[in-house]
């Protein structure tokens, strides 16, 4: 599917500081860019910058006062939905060397927390079933509740309040991952039908010698998404890092679908 896609942030920045953007879609086999522009007014010069885990490029800047970023883009969406029950998870030992961090706990993912609860619940669920099951009790068991959460909200927080957004959902579902030694990576994108419209965060899991995109909120579906860009939680995948105080004007996303 062809998706139209149009973010745009509008900021004011009290002192000068740094700022990195993760707004472009990245350029993957699964989704072929056909056209895209980033264009930010009240800045100097961009500084583009590939991303880390392999996945997209984020864009340093130096701001002061207020700034406006507008992204739109083209894409062509090529990924074939996957039934996660068919999918096989490998062995620790058989884990590409690039894969193995994923397993670690991290800031939100607090995955060793949560190995006795995951061994109990989902323990006896063989293969992809397993993380099927895991989506499934996250989002029966949460409820999506915009202003719940904030950005010092972690994994055991969410597990705790059984309320959040899509990134408390996704750091649940990489977490429950992690604890059953499934690669787990969390992944930021444009979604189409999202309600509501924003930036949206979903978790890619390693199943059968691949990624596989899941979306514990069910708000969107894996074959509708194009990817920013990947890492170990919201700290690797945010649209934008300040090093600096940031007040926000206005802030839009659209995702529309191509006929």
């Amino acid at each position: 599917m062809r998706l139209k896609i149009e973010a745009s942030l509008d900021y004011y920045f009290p002192q000068a500081c740094e700022l990195l953007l993760a707004l472009e879609v990245a350029p993957l086999p699964d989704q072929r860019l056909v056209d895209d522009l980033l264009t930010v007014k009240g800045v100097g010069e961009l500084y583009p910058v590939a991303d880390a885990e392999g996945v997209g490029r984020r864009t340093w800047m130096m701001v002061e006062g207020r700034i406006q970023a507008h992204y739109q883009a083209t894409v062509d969406v090529e990924r074939v939905p996957v039934a996660l029950d068919d999918l096989v998870i490998a062995p620790l030992h058989e884990l590409p060397s690039d894969v193995v961090s994923y397993l670690w706990p991290s800031r939100y993912c607090e995955a060793d927390k949560f190995e006795s609860f995951v061994d109990k619940r989902f323990g006896e669920i063989e293969g992809g079933a397993r993380i099927a099951a895991m989506a499934a009790w996250i989002r029966e068991e949460m409820d999506y509740v915009p202003g719940t959460s904030d950005t010092n909200t972690t994994a055991s927080d969410a597990f705790v309040a059984r309320q959040g957004v899509c990134r408390d959902y996704a750091h649940l579902m990489a977490t429950f991952a992690r604890a059953a030694g499934v690669p787990a990576r969390l992944v930021s994108g444009y979604a189409l039908d999202l309600d509501p419209p924003d930036f949206h965060a979903v978790v890619e899991v390693w199943l059968s010698g691949g990624w596989q995109i899941v979306d514990a909120t069910g708000k969107a579906k894996p074959g509708a998404i194009a990817r920013i860009c990947a890492g170990r939680d919201a700290t690797d995948i945010a649209f934008m890092t300040s090093f600096g105080p940031a007040q926000m004007n206005s802030q839009s996303v659209t995702v529309s679908l191509v006929d």
